[in-house]
Formats: C-alpha cells, sequence, structure tokens
C-alpha cells in the first residue's frame, strides 16, 4: 500500500496562475501574505498529513469509532493525531483574529484540507465540521455566544457538528419534528437526529452541536425551523466544561466506507431537555445553517477531489511497480507502459488538475467576496460562489466515484482485494455524492436559484469569461486544438441554458429532469476552461524559461487530454438534455 506525498507543485501552480494570489491577499490588505508563505504552510500540512494522519487511513478502516459506556470512542491513534493537529494550530488557520484565528484566505484553508482529506478523510470530517459551525456563529451568533464558543472551536479545544437529518425527515427538512421549548435563558431541545458526523467522541472537552428544531406554534415546513446550539457539557461559570447536558449518542452506523469518521444517532433531551440557546432569530434556522451548509458543500466538493488525489497516487505508485509484460529477451517490465492502463492514469491525473483548479478558483470567490472594494463588487463574486457551489459539490464528487473505480481497475484483481487500499478509496468516496445534500439536489439548486431565479445573468457572465480564455487560445498556434475545443463546448453551454430558460416556461416537469446532466456538463466545461488557463500559463512560462519545465510539460499535455477525452462529454450531455423530460415521465408507476 503506498503512502501520501501531498501535491504542492500543482496546488501552487493553481494559486499563483489561476487564482492570483498575491494580487488576491494584496486587495484584501494581507501584504504579508504571499506565495512563499503558502509554500512553507503547505509544506508543513504536508508533513503532518503524509507522516501522521497517512498512515491511520488504515487503521480507520480496519479499527473504526465504536460506541462504549463513555460514549464514542474514535480509532486508536486519532486522539494523538488530533492533539498534534490541535497544537500545530491549524484548526484556527482561516478564522478572524478578534475569535483567535490566524486570518488567512479561506483559499488557502481550502488548499491545506486538500491534504488533511486526502491523507485521512474519516479523520479530516471532524475539523471540517467544526469549520462549518464557527462560520455560522460567527455570522448569527449573539456577542454572548460568540464569546463562549468561538475561542475554543476555533483553537480546535473544543470541536462543532451540524443536526439537521432526522428518521422521518431525510432531505425533506420540511418534516422536522424536533422541539425546542423556551425555558428562562435558555430552550430545552428534543428529538432525534440521524446521520450525525462525529456527533461524540473524547479527543476534546467539548462537542457543540448546531441543531435544527421547532418553537412552540412555529409556521409548518422550512419556515418554522430555529437553530440552537447545544453543548455536549454545559459550561460552568468560568466557561469550562461541567455538568454533562442531555444530548448522547445512541447508536452508531454500519456503513460502506470512513469506518473512522463516528456516525451517530443523536438523542436530545432523554430524560430532560437538552438546553440550548437560540443562533439568529426565531424561525431563521434554515437561513443561518445554510451558512454552515454552503462551507460544507464545498469541502464535500473538495473531498471528492482529495480522495481522487489519494486513490491516483496509490495507482500511479502500482503501475510503475507491477511487473506483467515480457519483452523478447526474457525481460519484464510494468504496467505503466501498456497504452490502456497510461490512458487510466492519464484520465485520473487530467480530471484531478481539473477539479483542483475548480476547488481552489471557486473557493478564492469566497475571499473576494469578503473583500470587495464595493457593495456591486461584492454582489458579483457572491454571484459566482452562489453559482459554483452546487458545481463544486456535485461535479467533483460525481467525477471522484469514476477516477477512485479507475484506481481499483488499474490494480486488477489486486484493487478488488483490501489489503491493497485501492478498495477503501472507492469505498470512502462512494459517501460523497451523497451527504450534505445529494446530486440531484445539487443539480436542483443549479437548474433553480442559480440560473432559472436569475433568468440565466450569473451562468452568462461565467460563460462570457470562458469566451475570453478562447479568443487567447486562438492567438498561441500550438494550443490550436484546445481553442477549438473549448469554442465547441462553450456553444454546448450556451445551447443549454437557452433550452433551459425557454423548455422549463412550458414543461413543469424539464427542469428537473434534466437537472443532473445541465449540472455535470457545467462542471465538464468549467474544469475545461481551467484546463486550458493552465495550458496558456504553462505555454508562456515555457516560453520564458522560468519554472520546472518537465512539470509545465506535464500541465499541458494534461490539458490536452482533457481537450480530447473529457471536454467532449459536454456534447453527450447537451444531447440528453435535449431530450428533455418525455421518456423520463412516461412510465406509469406500475411500469418501473
Amino acid at each position: 500500500m503506498s503512502g501520501y506525498a501531498h501535491p504542492y507543485r500543482d496546488i501552487e501552480f493553481v494559486l499563483e496562475e489561476l487564482v492570483g494570489f498575491e494580487r488576491l491577499c494584496a486587495s484584501a490588505g494581507l501584504q504579508d501574505v504571499n506565495n512563499e508563505l503558502v509554500s512553507a504552510i503547505l509544506s508543513e500540512a504536508g508533513r503532518l498529513g503524509s507522516g501522521v494522519l497517512a498512515p491511520l487511513n488504515r487503521v480507520g478502516d480496519t479499527q473504526g469509532a465504536r460506541l462504549g459506556e463513555q460514549g464514542v470512542q474514535e480509532t486508536p491513534g486519532f486522539a494523538d493525531a488530533y492533539r498534534q493537529f490541535q497544537e500545530g494550530g491549524w484548526p484556527s488557520l482561516t478564522a478572524a483574529e478578534q475569535h483567535g484565528g490566524q486570518n488567512l484566505p479561506n483559499v488557502i484553508g481550502t488548499a491545506v484540507n486538500e491534504i488533511w482529506h486526502s491523507a485521512n478523510m474519516a479523520f479530516a470530517l471532524c475539523p471540517m465540521l467544526t469549520q462549518g459551525a464557527i462560520e455560522a456563529i460567527a455570522h448569527h451568533g449573539s456577542a454572548e455566544l460568540q464569546a463562549h464558543y468561538l475561542p475554543k472551536l476555533v483553537s480546535g479545544e473544543w470541536t462543532g457538528t451540524m443536526n439537521l437529518t432526522e428518521p422521518d425527515a431525510g432531505s425533506d427538512l420540511a418534516a422536522i419534528k424536533s422541539r425546542a421549548v423556551p425555558q428562562g435563558d435558555h430552550y430545552l431541545i428534543s428529538g432525534q437526529k440521524i446521520f450525525i458526523t462525529w456527533g461524540d467522541h473524547q479527543m476534546t472537552d467539548n462537542v457543540v452541536h448546531l441543531v435544527l428544531a421547532r418553537l412552540p406554534e412555529a409556521p409548518v415546513g422550512v419556515k418554522g425551523l430555529s437553530l440552537f446550539v447545544v453543548p455536549k457539557f454545559l459550561l460552568d461559570a468560568q466557561g469550562r466544561p461541567g455538568a454533562r447536558n442531555h444530548v448522547q449518542c445512541i447508536s452508531l452506523e454500519h456503513k460502506l466506507g470512513i469506518h473512522g469518521s463516528p456516525t451517530c444517532v443523536m438523542n436530545f433531551g432523554d430524560p430532560e431537555g437538552a438546553v440550548g440557546y437560540l443562533l439568529g432569530e426565531p424561525h431563521t434556522g434554515l437561513a443561518c445553517m445554510f451558512t454552515m451548509m454552503n462551507h460544507a458543500r464545498q469541502s464535500v466538493g473538495l473531498q471528492g477531489l482529495a480522495i481522487a488525489e489519494r486513490a491516483y497516487q496509490q495507482a500511479r505508485q502500482y503501475a510503475k511497480d507491477r511487473l506483467q509484460g515480457s519483452r523478447k529477451d526474457g525481460s519484464r517490465f510494468s504496467i505503466i507502459h501498456f497504452p490502456d492502463v497510461r490512458r487510466m492514469l492519464l484520465q485520473m491525473k487530467a480530471s484531478i488538475e481539473a477539479m483542483r483548479a475548480l476547488a481552489l478558483v471557486a473557493a478564492a470567490e469566497v475571499d473576494r467576496a469578503a473583500c470587495a472594494a464595493t457593495a456591486d463588487l461584492a454582489r458579483q463574486h457572491q454571484g459566482r460562489v452562489d453559482l459554483w457551489t452546487p458545481i463544486v459539490k456535485g461535479w467533483l464528487t460525481e467525477l471522484a466515484q469514476e477516477v477512485t473505480s479507475l484506481g481499483v481497475q488499474i490494480h486488477g484483481g489486486m484493487g478488488f482485494i483490501e489489503e491493497t487500499g485501492a478498495a477503501q478509496h472507492y469505498r470512502d468516496a462512494r459517501i460523497l455524492t451523497i451527504y450534505e445534500g445529494t446530486t440531484g439536489i445539487q443539480a436542483l439548486d443549479l437548474v433553480g436559484r442559480k440560473t432559472l431565479l436569475n433568468q440565466g445573468e450569473l451562468l452568462n457572465n461565467l460563460l462570457d469569461e470562458m469566451h475570453e480564455t478562447v479568443e487567447q487560445l486562438h492567438r498561441i498556434d500550438a494550443l490550436a486544438y484546445q481553442a477549438v475545443t473549448l469554442e465547441a463546448a462553450l456553444g454546448a453551454g450556451r445551447q443549454a441554458l437557452s433550452l433551459l430558460l425557454d423548455q422549463a416556461k412550458h414543461d413543469g416537469d424539464w427542469a428537473g429532469s434534466v437537472s443532473v446532466n445541465y449540472l455535470m456538463l457545467f462542471g465538464y466545461l468549467s474544469g475545461g476552461w481551467l484546463m486550458a488557463r493552465s495550458a496558456v500559463q504553462a505555454h508562456g512560462r515555457l516560453a520564458a524559461g522560468t519554472g520546472d519545465a518537465s512539470f509545465l510539460e506535464a500541465k499541458g499535455i494534461s490539458a490536452r487530454f482533457y481537450a480530447e477525452q473529457l471536454l467532449p462529454r459536454v456534447h453527450v450531455l447537451l444531447a440528453a438534455i435535449s431530450a428533455g423530460s418525455a421518456s423520463i415521465m412516461a412510465l406509469e408507476e406500475e411500469q418501473f
């Protein structure tokens, strides 16, 4: 089983050439934050990821979390790893200085999080959820709540969770039944939540739950939901964990993958109501939770990239080591010399580079929205964040299924054997298209709120920007092929948008029927655009004689492969979109 080495060169290339990291930092007033600092941060993160977290990945798979008398006991070794993670200051990387954070840009947190999730996704889910809790409390919490909880969450001394789903609700949050009854300066929460990632463990002194529940006589549906902070341990007069609150994990789910991440059934209010504190205004819980959920959705997309990278590294090493063919003189050679194995490896590599480019460029838009000089610029950048969030979550996680499957295929029969580790990546990746909103939910968000609601304004702005890259490609003879393929793919994107805007007016089933294909089309198109931009930058560096020539040449080849083998998928997806809803809605229920 191969180890993990963080792909620092490609991360740094994307940050420098596609994000324009130092310009971004200058606009945010962070002149001391530069590419050199980023390189040092990535190097240190890589050491912790490869040296501490990655060796525990297999341990988490075979010795997952278990439920005992004291609650959930995490995988052996995870507690010490978390101690090193916390003492290194990693939880505070992007948090605000006023709460003890380091105030670094969101895009740096994203780059570092790729390392954690590639090294050990089950472990990394714990701080990922904490980051979301920090966002929600920082945006919507009272000064008192922020003072009590943010410093400890930011330092990593405590961890956070998100409690939405219930046994009868699933993704239908309107069906939530958990109750919150006012009791003086707090509320008593009762109900049951399921699928709660890292809902309990022994690695920290406290776990802070963010819980959706209904106040008495609240409106029906999602408009009646409120959000509450419910700690595992109530705080004493000094703000330290004191008495145990009435919240506990009553069972752990037995899962296909990510065994090291406890997925809990949480019970609130037995025998008495669990003490909770209102976050935000009454009946605005869903809006408050979406602050956390949108952060989590981009983070889950990043997980798709991360697990794909881990699978690629292992498949690449196996292909170099595995001797299969024989020459006439009797000498043997490794399977990486077979054209089909090279095709699969290049498909993994090109997919990952496109995924990474989109994840980091989208993360940078969060920073640009936050530091924009005018309200109009902030609106434009936030619009891009809104547009890309479902694509990042949906496309990256769907593509991860294919990439991790190719990793198994390259191993051949040994990929189906657990001891090689290739199967674990495939199993671990499978949840990513489901939690934090399935691909279908992301697709409905993209066609609805992100396209139809603004009559395609957000997408048209993006497509116009892509057209500028097409013109740039046409001016470089060596990139003529990419110019033609991107221009054709861009035309397919415009046609898909036009079809949606037109057909949705007349057919109530049309948008929902084509939504996933629509999302995937714009995922492949966005990836193709960013790979084309990468090719332009790599070509320029090579011409100027700057940078690592071998890396830049490989980047150009990856971009060419993407244009040849992956970008044409947009035309197949357009054909499926053009077919509309007719056959999808034709069968009667009993005919299935």
